[in-house]
């Protein structure tokens, strides 16, 4: 099936352009959606990460702690690398099957590391840029989330540059303070010129 791949960075609004692609019918498959089901309560790598960092990284849930772990893998790459090892294998092959189940006449995998993950732009047939300025970023999480500007500045730091995500791009929507209506308009062109090559 024709696949997009969807990215961008944080705050950068891809939660919504997905969705309006999903009101098209369009099957989304979001990869920070499944890394939350594989370290969810029960979820498949939650054994692997209680064995390898302790159960200290296990909230009362049994879910992943998320703070702890975002903390420590901000702090030290190596344990970041160790977390990956556990969690993106697991994430690859649910992706796989999730795409394999799509329907629709073409399929959005969302993927927020896609330029960071080297093998990406080969299992998709276009890559999808969303677009938006450090500042603007910087502004959405720390009202979203109540991060710092501080540790919004570390999680973009760590994230691919804007233009390395610009240079990888067949395709991108511009959303710097765009309204929705804006985007809905980007989308739709998106959508048509998809299908055709979805189609073709």
């Amino acid at each position: 099936m024709f696949a997009v791949g969807l990215t961008g960075g944080i705050g950068s609004g891809k939660s919504t352009v997905a969705d309006l692609f999903a009101k098209r019918g369009v099957t989304l498959v979001d990869t920070d959606l499944i890394a939350h089901r594989v370290t969810a309560p029960g979820g498949p790598a939650m054994p692997d990460i209680a064995a390898e960092f302790g159960a200290s990284f296990v909230a009362s849930d049994g879910s992943l702690d998320r703070a702890r772990m975002r903390a420590l893998v901000f702090s030290d790459e190596n344990a970041r690398k160790r977390l990956e090892a556990i969690t993106h294998p697991l994430i690859r092959v649910e992706t796989e099957r999730e795409r394999q189940q799509a329907q629709g006449p073409y399929v959005i995998m969302v993927v927020p590391l896609l330029v960071e993950s080297g093998n990406w732009k080969t299992r998709v047939d276009r890559v999808l840029t969303v677009d938006c300025s450090v500042e603007t970023q910087i502004a959405r999480v720390m009202l979203r989330n109540a991060f710092t500007r501080e540790q919004v500045q570390a999680i973009i730091a760590r994230q691919a540059s804007r233009e390395a995500r610009l240079a990888a791009a067949d395709d991108i929507i511009v959303n710097d303070g765009a309204s929705l209506e804006a985007l809905d308009l980007d989308v739709d062109r998106l959508h048509r010129i998809y299908l055709s090559l979805a189609a073709a």
